[in-house]
């Protein structure tokens, strides 16, 4: 049943800490923590009136019961603290560690989920679980999350009927299949009894009072069944404990809800036996059975071939003393450490043992395939998209269960191949494979595989590797990222082969020596201006074409600026913009001899608004109707207008922000030719990460000047385009 700790102090949570943590740094760190949480929720209370440390508090001591490690604890203190107060992830680095932030990052992302479980959709709800796994990096995370929710369940009391039943479904369908997969029945079994207290409080308190109604009945029963199998055991020198286990009331009402009686449960009388070791296990399950009638069909070896999630134990159903029905469970002390904590056991066996623990943490890494799966994948060049997918089709989907020769599980989704089985096994397998041989039997590639077949892949070490077609055979996302790999590093040597070839061959062909060019200084010089960690990374730039090798040459011997783009920079460059004779070009309403003059700051163009301004021995001064220069005078303003029958050229300035990028400014003046606009100077200023080109363009009317700009930001690596106002 749920245990709510009213009243949690901090003394019980350190006195549960070090019971299995005693390094003193890691004590005050958690300390540490405690207080800066206290801290930061000073004043802050939860609906149930509590101070709201009471929550963070709960978290981290139902995190002692899995024995959860120091930085796991401090995260589960922390938990709020980025969501809820004014504090940065890098704040809470420096405070703690970059360990404990990310963890609360983590934390605080998954909160920040909005589950939709309203429709019933169950695709979408498994697609909810599986984008919620998928964001964490660090399976602690879920840890501290699950936690967090089974606090909130206990207290979930002080919510409305209608959110006590949204977060109870939301649980049920994304929370506890989670914990599940990671083994954490204590957890899980919690959480599915509280959400079906809320969820379904009349089925709930149904099967409660029908439980207590045979509890004395049912508890003798159990006392004396456990009784008899201790002296059967003793009398055959099993050194053992047992325990009467009982059901969870969820657990119940799943078999009432597909049709079974309440009498008709099997293991509502149930026993669980430790032992000390796994042969042990299989001499008590033999010395029980010489005893009590096991039911046919009810045995299961979990030892022999574990659950996905690590659980190990042996199930039996006996008839046991007058005629009940007994399922009785046998394992050892580390079993069922594991089956109650899943991937979270590996806390308790912190000894100071290094092989112990070298040995578990190998365990560990063997059997948790499923989250194995996720890390990897996000550590490989994947795209967000095939991430995603990857995640949604190798961990929630349907899954089979195939062997290898030797025995050992390897979990696949449902229509798989023997390809997806090589790749699982091991990367070097999968890129040597040449063929499959199942349940002994030779198959295609392309066979789909089923429950329980045996697989054994044959390999040769001189094979060249996959098939690009592979890619639309395989089912999992793993093998497709792995075989994609595959070719992307036979390209890169390639591109890097290609690369150096072109750069040696354009030397010699120059009559450069290779040894000179690429000396330690001129190879510094090439990789600063281009951006490139080594000299690798530029041969493939090189061999994809990504670069033209003549622009690194002559970086180096200075010919650079007998490039095309540089000879049209230098004749352009700082030019001086001639000014046109623009006599009878403009208008002035009321005068016919005035000198008019066009302003340099914004250089108006024909079919420009344009006003006049009266300059005292300048004349008139022209301005475009909108340059900031006039906007706000009003005196010593006449009416100006374009002569229609204008037939030249003005200039006028661009201001153009574009990507770095060899022969754009060619692709530029390209441009020109389309809009009958004509480059008169520019000047070029480079930036760490972009270059921003003046121009001066001479153009004989305003429509033709919007046609070439519209052009320009149609370009690809042009960032932008405007008008110049000086």
């Amino acid at each position: 049943m749920t245990k709510v700790n009213v009243g949690l102090k901090y003394e019980d949570l350190m006195n549960k800490i070090k019971t299995y943590i005693n390094d003193k740094k890691e004590l005050n760190l958690i300390t540490k923590a405690y207080n800066y949480a206290k801290e930061q929720h000073f004043g802050v209370k939860r609906m149930t009136g509590e101070p709201y440390i009471e929550h963070p508090l709960n978290v981290a001591y139902i995190l002692t019961e899995i024995n959860a490690d120091a930085a796991t604890i401090c995260a589960g203190l922390l938990h709020d603290v980025l969501e809820d107060c004014d504090v940065t992830k890098e704040e809470m680095a420096s405070n703690f560690t970059d360990e404990i932030a990310n963890l609360v990052d983590g934390v605080t992302k998954i909160n920040k989920l909005n589950f939709d479980t309203s429709n019933g959709s169950s695709i979408m709800i498994a697609t909810q679980r599986k984008i919620l796994v998928g964001l964490c990096e660090d399976v602690r995370v879920i840890i501290i999350k699950l936690a967090d929710r089974l606090h909130n369940m206990r207290t979930l009391w002080v919510h409305p009927e209608e959110k006590q039943k949204e977060k109870a479904i939301e649980t049920l369908e994304i929370l506890t299949p989670i914990a599940h997969r990671l083994g954490m029945n204590k957890i899980k079994s919690e959480l599915e009894d509280l959400s079906l207290r809320y969820y379904k409080p009349d089925v709930y308190y149904s099967i409660v009072e029908q439980l207590n109604q045979s509890k004395v009945e049912r508890d003798k029963v159990v006392e004396e069944m456990k009784n008899s199998v201790s002296k059967l055991l003793d009398q055959n020198g099993i050194k053992h404990e047992i325990k009467g286990r009982a059901k969870s009331i969820y657990s119940i009402y799943k078999k009432l809800d597909k049709g079974k009686k309440f009498n008709d449960i099997y293991d509502l009388l149930a026993l669980r036996v430790f032992v000390e070791t796994k042969p042990e296990c299989y001499k008590a399950l033999g010395i029980i059975h010489s005893k009590y009638r096991p039911i046919p069909k009810r045995f299961k070896d979990y030892i022999a071939m574990p659950k996905t999630n690590m659980y190990q134990s042996l199930h039996t159903t006996v008839f046991g003393d007058y005629g009940y029905l007994f399922e009785i469970q046998i394992r050892t002390y580390e079993m069922d450490e594991v089956a109650e904590r899943g991937i979270a056991s590996h806390w308790a066996y912190k000894e100071n043992n290094g092989n112990a623990k070298s040995l578990m943490q190998n365990n560990m890494e063997q059997k948790l395939q499923f989250f194995r799966s996720i890390i990897e994948l996000n550590s490989e060049e994947t795209k967000d998209e095939d991430f995603i997918n990857s995640v949604k089709e190798d961990v929630f989907n349907n899954t089979i269960y195939v062997f290898t020769p030797n025995g050992d599980v390897i979990e696949l989704p449902n229509g798989s191949t023997p390809i997806d089985f090589a790749y699982k096994v091991h990367t070097k397998v999968g890129d040597k494979m040449v063929g499959a041989i199942v349940n002994n039997n030779i198959v295609s590639i392309d066979y789909k595989l089923k429950n329980n077949d045996i697989v054994k892949i044959n390999t040769n070490q001189n094979s060249f590797g996959p098939s690009r077609e592979w890619v639309n055979i395989v089912k999992t996302n793993h093998a497709k990222n792995k075989i994609k790999g595959f070719f992307n590093r036979i390209e890169k040597e390639e591109y890097l082969k290609n690369g150096e070839d072109i750069l040696n061959k354009e030397l010699r062909k120059r009559k450069l020596a290779i040894s000179e060019f690429l000396s330690n200084e001129n190879v510094s010089k090439i990789l600063k201006e281009y951006k490139y960690d080594n000299l690798d990374e530029l041969y493939i730039s090189i061999g994809n074409n990504s670069i033209q090798v003549g622009s690194i040459i002559n970086l180096i011997t200075e010919e650079n600026k007998d490039t095309k783009e540089e000879i049209i920079l230098r004749k352009t460059k700082n030019k001086e913009v001639e000014k046109p004779q623009i006599k009878n070009d403009i208008l002035v309403e009321g005068i016919d001899d005035i000198k008019v003059n066009l302003a340099s700051c914004c250089n108006p163009i024909p079919q420009d608004r344009i006003v006049g301004y009266i300059t005292k021995g300048y004349g008139i001064t022209v301005h475009r109707a909108m340059c900031p220069n006039v906007k706000e005078l009003e005196e010593r303003l006449v009416d100006v207008k374009w002569n229609a029958e204008i037939n030249k050229k003005y200039p006028t300035n661009l201001i153009i922000h574009a990507l770095k990028k060899e022969d754009l400014l060619l692709n530029i003046i390209a441009k020109t030719t389309k809009s009958n606009v004509s480059i008169q100077s520019i000047n070029t200023y480079i930036n760490k990460t972009d270059n921003v080109y003046e121009i001066t363009v001479l153009v004989d009317k305003k429509e033709n000047l919007v046609k070439f700009i519209n052009d320009l930001r149609q370009m690809k690596d042009i960032i932008e385009v405007e008008r110049l106002i000086k």
